[in-house]
């Protein structure tokens, strides 16, 4: 079945305050929720949120604290999220660093102890629509094995940039390994399998089976570049920020384990280095060249057109994650009216 995406904000903010969480973080995972699955991201959408209602019920997401600034100077910071709701702990973030870039041209922000945040274009976003070039990476629980390796080691370590642009919607989101951890997780719940070059099962052996996947490792994208792009990843998002590392981090995939990762969130200002308005006519000037070269997409168009088509067809539910939502709120005695549209 598919559902508005007003209705989707309505069912997680209904569940969320049932749970006693405050209204204003119910709403920030609501809408990072709601991005996702707009985008196309289904995987960080609400496919994933029965995992948060779970770590809620396990103690290891906090409904209500204060994300504490430990250290601090004009242009950097480090927080301690306190184990709040990482999307929470990530809007305050890179509200941080994009007020830092507003006087110093650069804000620079590590988080840790916080939680899985959803899609990491959420943030970057952010600064896009304060005409700033946002930058997030993080890094998550093992799940890729190093080329060479048949064990764990790294996580999926995302990179998301943003780019301010009068015309488009420029961004690159994405995964350092074949795949994301949550689109295994998908396909076991949906009981589909997984594309061939994507993941291994324990033995080191090729697997399409994503519950065998699971078990074993994904692999980097593009061989020995993606491995080395998520170990630098690694450290960016761990020793740099104070937060977890390699077989160290945890809680970003199991929500009965207190989250250990880490997070880099980067807001750099345009205006700080010349004209900002000339910045995003040389940006627009560039795309015109690069589409001009053929049927080209660039990094945000396709994003772009899925938010279009999801708002007027609506997003997808399938009959267990249904069931699931259906449970939760029966559970918390709340009458959702889930229907189709």
């Amino acid at each position: 079945m598919r559902i508005s995406a007003e209705d989707e904000v309505k069912i997680i903010k209904e569940i969320l305050m049932a749970m006693e969480v405050p209204e204003e973080s119910a709403a920030i995972v609501a809408d990072v929720t709601l991005d996702a699955d707009l985008k196309g991201f289904s995987s960080h959408g609400i496919g994933r949120f029965p995992q948060y209602v779970e770590g809620l019920r396990y103690g290891t997401i906090k409904r209500d604290d204060e994300i504490a600034v430990e250290r601090e100077t004009e242009s950097t910071a480090i927080i301690n999220g306190n184990h709040l709701f990482g999307h929470v702990v990530a809007y305050r973030a890179m509200e941080i660093a994009i007020e830092k870039a507003g006087s110093t041209g650069v804000g620079l922000v590590g988080v840790h102890d916080s939680n899985h945040f959803g899609v990491a274009g959420y943030y970057s976003d952010m600064a896009v629509m304060n005409d700033m070039i946002g930058v997030v990476i993080a890094n998550t629980e093992p799940a890729v094995a190093p080329v060479g390796g048949k064990t764990p080691i790294l996580g999926t370590n995302p990179v998301t940039i943003g780019i301010p642009s009068d015309k488009h919607y420029v961004s690159v989101d994405m995964a350092t390994s074949a795949s994301a951890r949550g689109k295994l997780l998908e396909a076991a719940r949906k009981g589909e399998s997984i594309p061939e070059n994507v993941a291994l099962d324990a033995d080191g052996k090729p697997t399409t089976d994503p519950e065998m996947a699971l078990k074993g490792s994904i692999l980097p994208f593009g061989g020995h570049k993606g491995y080395a792009l998520s170990f630098m990843i690694e450290i960016l998002a761990g020793p740099l920020v104070g937060a977890a590392f390699g077989a160290g981090v945890k809680g970003t995939a199991n929500p009965r384990e207190m989250c250990t990762k880490g997070d880099l969130m980067m807001a750099i200002d345009p205006s700080k280095m010349g004209d900002v308005d000339e910045f995003k006519s040389s940006v627009d000037a560039f795309i015109e060249e690069v589409k001009s070269s053929g049927d080209v997409l660039i990094p945000g168009d396709i994003e772009a057109m899925n938010i279009k088509r999801r708002r007027e067809e609506g997003i997808e539910i399938d009959e267990k994650l249904l069931e699931s939502l259906t449970s939760i709120a029966k559970d918390l005695n709340l009458d959702l009216e889930i229907k189709g549209l």
